[in-house]
């Protein structure tokens, strides 16, 4: 610990951000004046007790507010609402042990399959669309959407733990909690079967056990100690398991420590034997930890969705071979020589086609082709996708040399047209960097090397054999090492506008993995058993948890980055802390109600003001100790450095990284910032109307929490006054917002166009606005 000489000496400089602390505080004087220091420790238990039951009651009364907000009417709308589609549905394929796919971990939905089994639900409703009936289907929907209602009501007394835990006043604490428990966004997101309100409650526990951890950094290695830094890792695991972006929450306290281990690392403060005992203790609570919880939800995924679903065809043919009842599982055969079969493409899905129509002689741009016999992709069944293996060495009469393996050098015979697929150094119709494939009569041998393929299986080992459905492969092309391979666009009409099909110069690329749908005509061989009738039922393959875990992180990585479609409610991410758009969630024409999530305009705009005047602080403050003038205190600037500017660090990592994003982006992207902005709102609220910094302890040394041995005045009833107006505002407000929140009661279209406080706001059944009305 650095001596307070050393503490002196930074004076006028910028503290560094090591999560929420101050500097150490002054031990009390315990040799002089004994009776003073009892009558002060007897004056500061009471002033500690008096606190404790005024934060017991405001505590109570927020929680009771938030449960009141969050379950009022929970049972309207009784039908399925916005993205209740996906995650209802995921809790269905839960219960009905059926495997699914999504790009969001699986713990939040893990919770909504419990509660859904909890409550009686069997799994049968499949959630389709948005406004099938629950009551109709006999859905207890009521119990599933109690569980983020839940955790959206306890996150209220969490963000006023946070800030008491902080150091704060009630008054400043209860502010930034009223923040979050009238806003209409939080609420609106809180009553629906959506992973927000588990996202944003775990995030704020990971914040809170955060703050109490870093209380205990004088108690280095005790068990409170210990014990904090773990719940931290496990409550960070949780958030980060809830939805893909609670990586965030990873990456935001992952900051903290970095900066924190940077300054254990000061000789000054720590020899290196300590600083490395930190380094190991915090590898374990913060990486370890989290990395087991993680795995263990992955594990508990797995260990439920046993049987095929939806799934399936994400992953891959060794995957879905683990699921009791998968295609593949059940169909796959091993394909043999002079075998005719259909060949598919993994991602389109169109088939491997040809016809007796050729290439034109010229294309549009100008450039000649071959005039070959058209090769294409057709996504319908048709006698013009059958191909024949043809081997290109000597086989024998019987025997299971006959079958197709890994690496084999084949020709595929068109059997309708008696062609052999081929494909040469000519630009494809489409692409012109790419090959053209074509068809080569049977009969003509001259162009033998152009019509040899090799066969690779995707994941094989040396000899595998290939078979249908489960056989995944890429074509590659003998001489010039191409790949077949094929995309959405579409040949124009002398090709009937089916899919192109064309040689891709990377011979590895993993959209060029082609299946065989089908084998049409088998190749008799009296040494082999027959492949006709039932195929008895086979118990589904192992697979190392490993393996599957990485397969789905890579998957989920791919499709989250992958959804770049266009939406009329996406928004932009500067956006949302102005408020300026919504997203329309369900609606009823008839009654004329609607919910539009959109957040307490007092609410955010009074969050975006406070980062605003914090960082007009902060910059102030660094442009006047420039000219050797320190306007604020250092304490007070220790507490704007360290304790909000660890709540900046949450609002701006749980921000900013959207505006990197591709995908599509929603206002509710922005709820975890909105809800450290509020912490900020609370500690700008705290400089403004106190006079100075105040006597609360936040750290925690020896074996007694001590305030410092100054005091400094309170809020008086400032803070009472103005929280008092301020709620007043925020109730209104939220209150006027209501029927867009729960979609009831209905509003006529001047009562919806009195509710549009921006015009950027697009709501329904608004009426239309005439010309001097």
């Amino acid at each position: 610990m650095a001596s307070q000489s050393q503490l002196r000496g930074r004076k006028g400089k910028g503290p560094a951000l090591s999560g929420p602390s101050l500097e150490p505080y002054e031990e009390e004087d315990d040799h002089a004046g004994s009776g003073v220091n009892q009558s002060r420790r007897q004056s500061s238990l009471e002033r500690t007790l008096n606190s404790d039951k005024a934060s017991i009651a405001i505590v109570g009364v927020l929680t009771a507010l938030a449960f009141i907000t969050r379950f009022y009417k929970i049972n309207h709308p009784d039908q399925v609402v916005f993205d209740e589609v996906h995650f209802g549905k995921f809790a269905a394929h839960y219960i009905q042990r059926e495997y699914y796919f999504d790009v969001h971990p699986p713990f939040a939905k893990l919770l909504f399959g419990l509660a859904g089994w909890f409550v009686g639900f069997d799994g049968h409703f499949q959630f389709e669309n948005i406004g099938d009936s629950y009551t109709t289907a006999h859905v207890p929907y009521v119990g599933m959407r109690a569980l983020p209602a839940i955790l959206g009501s306890l996150t209220v007394p969490i963000v006023y733990a946070i800030m008491k835990e902080s150091g704060y006043s009630s008054v400043v604490s209860a502010f930034s909690a009223i923040l979050i428990l009238f806003d209409n966004a939080h609420v609106a997101q809180s009553r629906l079967i959506l992973l927000d309100a588990t996202l944003i409650f775990f995030m704020c526990l990971t914040i809170y056990s955060y703050i109490r951890f870093r209380k205990y950094r004088f108690k280095e290695f005790s068990q409170e100690w210990w014990g904090w830094m773990i719940a931290t890792g496990v409550f960070m695991a949780c958030t980060w398991a809830s939805k893909v972006n609670g990586i965030l929450t990873v990456v935001c306290i992952g900051c903290a420590v970095l900066v924190d281990l940077w300054d254990l690392l000061d000789y000054r403060k720590s020899s290196m034997e300590r600083f490395r005992n930190h380094f190991f203790a915090r590898a374990v609570g913060f990486i370890l930890v989290p990395l087991i919880v993680y795995l263990s939800f992955f594990w508990m995924h797995f260990a439920v969705l046993t049987n095929s679903g939806p799934g399936d065809s994400f992953m891959s043919p060794a995957f879905q071979e683990t699921l009791r009842g998968n295609e593949l599982l059940l169909n796959s055969q091993e394909i043999r020589y002079f075998d005719t079969v259909t060949i598919k493409h993994k991602n389109t899905k169109v088939f491997l086609h040809s016809h007796e129509d050729r290439y034109p002689l010229k294309y549009e741009d100008g450039r000649i082709s071959s005039q070959g016999q058209q090769v294409t992709g057709y996504g319908h069944p048709d006698s013009n996708n059958h191909w024949q293996i043809i081997p290109t060495k000597a086989l024998p009469e019987t025997g299971r040399a006959r079958v197709v393996r890994h690496d084999d050098i084949v020709q595929l015979l068109h059997v309708n047209t008696e062609s052999y697929l081929l494909t040469h150094d000519v630009a494809s119709p489409l692409m012109p960097t790419n090959q053209e494939f074509t068809a080569w009569p049977k009969d003509d041998l001259s162009r033998y090397n152009d019509t040899l393929f090799q066969l690779h299986l995707v994941d094989a080992h040396e000899g595998e054999a290939w078979k249908s459905k489960s056989g995944h492969f890429r074509l590659v092309h003998v001489p010039t090492k191409v790949s077949m391979w094929t995309y959405q666009n579409q040949l124009p009409d002398w090709a009937f506008k089916q899919q192109e099909i064309n040689g891709n110069k990377n011979a590895a690329e993993k959209t060029a993995t082609w299946y065989v749908d089908e084998i049409v005509d088998s190749e008799s061989d009296p040494s082999l058993p027959d492949r006709t009738g039932d195929t008895p039922p086979q118990e589904p393959k192992k697979m190392n948890f490993f393996k599957k875990f990485a397969e789905l992180q890579i998957l989920m990585l791919q499709h989250n980055a992958g959804l770049t479609a266009s939406h009329p409610y996406a928004s932009s991410p500067i956006n949302w802390p102005f408020l300026l758009s919504g997203i329309s969630f369900w609606t009823n024409a008839d009654e004329q109600k609607q919910i539009y999530l959109i957040g307490n305009i007092v609410s955010w705009w009074t969050c975006v003001t406070a980062i605003a005047v914090f960082i007009g602080i902060i910059g102030a403050d660094l442009l006047a100790r420039r000219r050797n003038i320190e306007p604020i205190p250092d304490p007070v600037r220790n507490r704007l450095w360290n304790n909000t500017g660890f709540f900046i660090l949450v609002w701006a990592v749980h921000y900013f990284p959207f505006f990197l994003m591709s995908r599509q982006l929603f206002i509710h992207h922005y709820l975890p910032s909105h809800v450290a902005s509020a912490l900020v709102a609370g500690s700008v609220l705290h400089y403004i109307l106190s006079d100075d910094t105040l006597n609360y302890p936040i750290s925690v040394r020896g074996d007694t929490m001590r305030p410092k041995r100054q005091t400094y005045a309170d809020l008086g009833m400032r803070g009472p006054i103005a929280l008092l107006g301020f709620t007043f505002s925020l109730l209104f407000f939220y209150i006027y917002i209501a029927p867009l929140t729960y979609g009831t009661p209905g509003l006529d279209g001047n009562q919806v166009n009195a509710r549009r406080l921006l015009s950027t706001w697009t709501l329904h059944f608004a009426a239309k606005v005439t010309d001097g009305a």
